[in-house]
């Protein structure tokens, strides 16, 4: 009897453990999607799509979305114009927006909405269109977007499709090159169109199925109108298909899409989408994001999930697989490649805000998607000859400055992720960082050891970030043994020295004659041009040297003086008529809502000061993150925001995204466990008595005694345990 009961209790545990919590439920897509009470959001938006799709089927609000809807939703809104297939995530720019439906039974072409009739979970939307009563539902695959659409009875059911609907075409000279809608059968609908905009001239092939038969059809391009006919070109093409009254029955739409061409969208469909179970299409959209979001188990308050795994969700949205199932991509010279075995491609590449967090992450927890990420960066490398800055199906846009393709890279590299051809990833990050090109002039550079103001705008940012990618590229060469240029990136690291001030103490820009541009104010926001700083200040950028902090200590004054002018940095709320509209989410100077920031409440740590650390990180993680439509600080930035809250939540931050470090904060959840390859676990526990206890008495990694305030990438990797005792009052833990 007793063997009996033993077994049936390890078979209930074996139960318990092989069965994963379902933590699809705590994901909440409309986080983010629309400020409150002005500022940012977070740009993101509520549609469906699975991990790293190249499908993000969601509503458009707008009908041209910009700037302060760039992901083509806003919660604010109350009209909808229709559902596209492609659009960014979290970003502070627009574009893609592409393939647009709307159902209808009056021939409008928006409708009214309210949130009362709307939901959104993991890869699927769902919306009552209020005007003409059609309620439709969305999920996605890979490469395909599937409606379901249900028409009230005894109304004509028609479905508009819309080639010209697009981001702003105020914005980068956005325009439509050229588009086709050809109707095949009764049943499919093919055609693409070519676009031009934040990413230069776009190719986006189509096909679509119906699950009823089109009874009529009329299409036009501009205002050339016809009927029934089965093929048109031009710039501004509309289709309105009929589909008499349905009696009930829904109507479902297949889109599948592909970068390259028709037939490969035909073959994307057939591989991913033959079927016409709507349910069977959602069930496997939760199933792929509950593997996803699995691979963290935490434990903490109902509100604290809902933030994390929403979080964690946005960070798996983008990059976005740009290759289709046979292989096929297209590259950055607009020609046709195909890729070798199991190997995808990618695109949307956000290099400026991801390289902080979200890539430190996915060697975490994505690291078998990590080699396919980089090899995709390579060959932008092989066929632009310099790896990304900002890369958009399949383009650049060079957008923001630096080469952060380089830290990605090389933190992939020294972290060991099997798969990569290393020399072949040194000469793109060697080449990428001597080969001139926008914002980043090296012969200038190497020239005067800095970015001169009169010569290169945006010069002190671009000088402190070039520094750090040239620290990336010298730890390469140094891994390789290639001493001479170990060397000489070495010291092209140290260039931010020669735009230290030592009468203000802050970073400032000098001319090309080494004189100081004067009037300097500390507190004026720079834009993306035009003045010394990046989408920040003086202020906010002096703390980025994260490849070599006991220096910039040092030009400090030491640890007593950095302690000190952090303290100012946050409590300082001082603010400048010349504001950049990315600054928000302020404690003092500190700006959250924007990425130069993001490291610096780590900084007290290096100052011996590790419980300052602990109270800013718990300030930030607790007022600026929110369940609501505005419930992050500033644009999400393709998961990077997301990044920084699942790194700080979780304890400990990627100060220097590349030297496979992690910097301890303060843990905000009570239980995190990593799933990692190998079936092993790192397991994050926290004992404390209260929600208050948010400063570190002690820390056991595997047990013993941990003292350093870091912890790094192989203590992870290899499993473990990481135990951390919290109290109310700061300690003098980690000095």
């Amino acid at each position: 009897m007793k063997k009996l009961l033993l077994n049936l209790c390890l078979s209930s545990l074996f139960f318990t453990c092989g069965h994963a919590e379902n933590v699809t439920k705590y994901v909440n897509p409309f986080i983010g999607t629309g400020a409150v009470e002005g500022g940012l959001s977070g740009n993101n938006y509520p549609g469906a799509t699975v991990p790293f799709g190249m499908v993000q089927l969601s509503p458009d609000t707008r009908e041209a979305p910009d700037w302060n809807e760039a992901s083509g939703y806003n919660y604010n809104d109350d009209k909808i114009f229709g559902f596209s297939h492609t659009r960014l995530s979290g970003t502070g720019a627009s574009d893609l927006i592409d393939i647009l439906l709307l159902p209808t039974t009056s021939g409008n072409t928006s409708s009214s909405f309210s949130h009362e009739e709307e939901k959104a979970r993991p890869g699927y939307y769902q919306v009552m269109l209020k005007d003409d009563q059609v309620n439709a539902e969305l999920t996605a695959t890979q490469r395909t977007g599937i409606h379901h659409y249900q028409y009230p009875n005894n109304q004509e059911a028609k479905l508009i499709l819309d080639l010209d609907h697009s981001s702003n075409k105020g914005s980068w000279n956005r325009r439509i090159i050229n588009s086709q809608i050809r109707i095949i059968n009764d049943r499919t609908v093919e055609g693409y169109r070519i676009i031009t905009g934040w990413a230069k001239l776009r190719k986006v092939c189509f096909r679509m199925e119906f699950s009823q038969p089109i009874l009529s059809s009329t299409v036009r391009d501009g205002w050339r109108q016809h009927e029934n006919t089965s093929v048109i070109n031009g710039i501004d093409l509309h289709g309105v298909f009929n589909f008499g009254r349905l009696n009930g029955k829904p109507l479902m739409c297949k889109v599948a899409i592909s970068p390259v061409s028709i037939d490969n969208a035909r073959l994307n469909m057939q591989q991913e989408a033959m079927h016409w179970d709507f349910n069977r299409y959602v069930k496997a959209a939760d199933d792929s994001w509950q593997e996803e979001l699995s691979k963290i188990e935490v434990k903490g308050t109902e509100l604290q999930k809902e933030i994390f795994y929403t979080g964690l969700y946005h960070t798996m949205i983008q990059p976005n697989i740009f290759s289709d199932v046979n292989g096929e991509y297209m590259t950055a010279d607009y020609t046709t490649r195909k890729l070798s075995g199991k190997e995808v491609h990618y695109t949307t590449f956000s290099l400026w805000d991801t390289y902080r967090a979200a890539h430190p992450l996915y060697t975490i927890i994505n690291s078998d998607r990590i080699a396919d990420f980089v090899k995709s960066m390579i060959r932008q490398y092989e066929y632009y000859g310099y790896l990304p800055i900002w890369q958009l199906w399949g383009q650049d846009n060079y957008c923001m400055i630096g080469n952060h393709s380089i830290p990605v890279i090389v933190d992939a590299i020294l972290k060991g992720i099997p798969g990569i051809d290393i020399e072949k990833a040194y000469e793109a990050v060697r080449n990428s960082s001597i080969v001139s090109h926008p914002n980043s002039p090296f012969d200038i550079w190497e020239k005067y050891g800095y970015m001169p103001e009169n010569i290169q705008t945006q010069s002190v940012s671009i000088t402190l970030e070039q520094a750090f990618d040239d620290w990336c590229v010298a730890q390469l060469a140094k891994k390789l043994g290639k001493e001479e240029d170990y060397q000489h990136f070495l010291k092209r690291s140290e260039f931010y020295r020669n735009l230290f001030n030592p009468n203000t103490r802050f970073f400032q820009s000098k001319n090309d004659k080494g004189e100081w541009i004067e009037p300097f104010d500390p507190y004026k926001y720079g834009a993306n041009g035009g003045y010394p700083f990046t989408e920040g200040n003086a202020w906010q950028y002096f703390w980025y040297v994260p490849h070599n902090i006991p220096t910039l200590i040092s030009l400090t004054g030491g640890a007593k003086a950095f302690e000190q002018k952090l303290d100012t940095f946050f409590t300082n709320t001082h603010q400048s008529e010349h504001m950049n509209s990315n600054a928000s989410g302020f404690v003092g100077q500190y700006a959250h809502g924007n990425e130069p920031s993001h490291h610096v409440a780590y900084l007290y740590n290096y100052a011996g000061k590790p419980w300052k650390t602990q109270k800013y990180v718990h300030q930030i993680l607790t007022t600026l993150y929110n369940t609501t439509s505005s419930g992050y600080a500033g644009n999400d930035d393709c998961g990077e925001m997301s990044a920084w809250y699942i790194f700080s939540a979780m304890g400990f931050y990627p100060v220097n995204p590349a030297n496979g470090e992690y910097v301890i904060g303060t843990p905000l959840l009570d239980e995190c466990v990593l799933k990692l390859p190998g079936n092993k676990e790192f397991r994050i526990t926290v004992e404390r008595k209260s929600p208050e206890d948010i400063y570190i008495q002690s820390v056991k990694l595997n047990g013993k005694t941990h003292k350093n305030y870091i912890i790094t990438h192989q203590d992870i990797m290899r499993g473990g345990t990481l135990e951390f005792s919290m109290t109310g009052k700061p300690t003098g833990w980690g000095k």
